[in-house]
């Protein structure tokens, strides 16, 4: 237990988290301070690049095996289910109807993306290695849980909005998953030549630049908080309770796949993360009459934050005392 409160004070303290907390203190307190919507989209962008070109470089360096398939199809067994279980919570316990419960369902079965870049970064501050493979995982989990949320929508008896090649456009043409599945593949073509060339662009400013975009996403989840009336106290609850359950989920299934405890600590983060980008992108088109207030707040005003803080250490500390080792 003193080592995971030791890990977990280490990324309290850490700039990424400070700078995030920056954010929302000065967004609660109704500060000036804004980053222009132009430079946030840049940040994003920026990051998307980055994680992806170096993930694909690492996976030219370790090549396609059997690993990396189990954790691609293990990541979208993982998105496709944790809707089914996170539906009837928010039915009976947050008392949502059918449209709005499928909608939260699915932003809970995909991922987010920055979730998993500052997972990337305090494992790296740690010493502890993950495979650049994880990063066509992140790619794989953000549309399952999209067509389960549908499902669900549907089955609960609400229309769906738009055509399915519609919708499926929306979802692989979405800038973040253009971005970083792209920048992956030309990583993994030019390899570890092509990431000596740009090293200077995206290892050295990674981490500053994610302080900045931490600082922004700060900002807006304090916006999103204090405009967020339709979120009820078992909704907060829920935005608490669901990240670690998709965390041992993910967790579980990680070490049960082989997979080496840094991959399987970025697989619990993912299970345990919630989109705030893509899904509500897709339900826009897909199903209109959801309320996006409930679901971006939750995930971006309650869970963000949770995970950011103290969620990745916390899984983190639960895969190593689960492969033996000492958090």
């Amino acid at each position: 237990m003193p080592d995971v409160l030791s890990l977990a004070g280490e990324t309290l303290l850490s700039p990424l988290v400070l700078f995030f907390a920056l954010g929302v203190a000065a967004g609660l307190a109704r500060s000036d301070l804004t980053i222009p919507e132009a430079v946030a989209k840049g940040l994003s962008l920026y990051l998307m690049l980055a994680i992806g070109f170096k993930g694909g470089a690492a996976m030219a360096a370790h090549g396609l095996h059997g690993e990396v398939i189990a954790a691609l199809l293990g990541g979208i067994a993982l998105s496709f289910a944790l809707p089914l279980g996170a539906y009837p919570v928010l039915r009976r316990l947050c008392g949502l109807d059918a449209v709005n419960a499928a909608a939260v369902a699915a932003h809970y079965g995909s991922i987010s993306v920055v979730t998993f870049v500052a997972a990337t970064s305090l494992l790296q501050t740690i010493g502890v290695a993950w495979d650049g493979y994880m990063v066509a995982v992140v790619a794989a989990m953000e549309t399952p849980a999209i067509l389960t949320g549908l499902w669900l929508a549907g089955r609960g008896g609400a229309r769906v909005g738009e055509s399915g090649g519609a919708l499926g456009r929306e979802v692989l043409l979405n800038g973040s998953v253009v971005l970083l599945v792209g920048s992956f593949v030309i990583g993994w073509i030019t390899g570890d030549k092509g990431l000596a060339t740009i090293a200077p662009f995206i290892v050295d400013p990674f981490k500053g630049v994610l302080c900045l975009f931490l600082l922004d996403m700060g900002l807006v989840a304090a916006r999103r908080f204090r405009d967020g009336k339709a979120i009820s106290a078992p909704l907060v609850v829920f935005g608490l309770v669901m990240p670690p359950i998709g965390g041992v989920a993910g967790g579980l299934l990680g070490l049960a796949l082989g997979l080496a405890p840094g991959n399987a600590t970025l697989l619990a983060v993912l299970g345990a993360s919630a989109s705030y980008i893509a899904v509500p992108a897709a339900l826009r088109m897909a199903l209109p009459q959801a309320n996006p207030a409930v679901s971006i707040t939750l995930a971006l005003g309650v869970t963000f934050p949770f995970n950011l803080t103290i969620g990745i250490p916390l899984y983190h500390a639960m895969i190593t005392t689960l492969a033996g080792g000492t958090p």
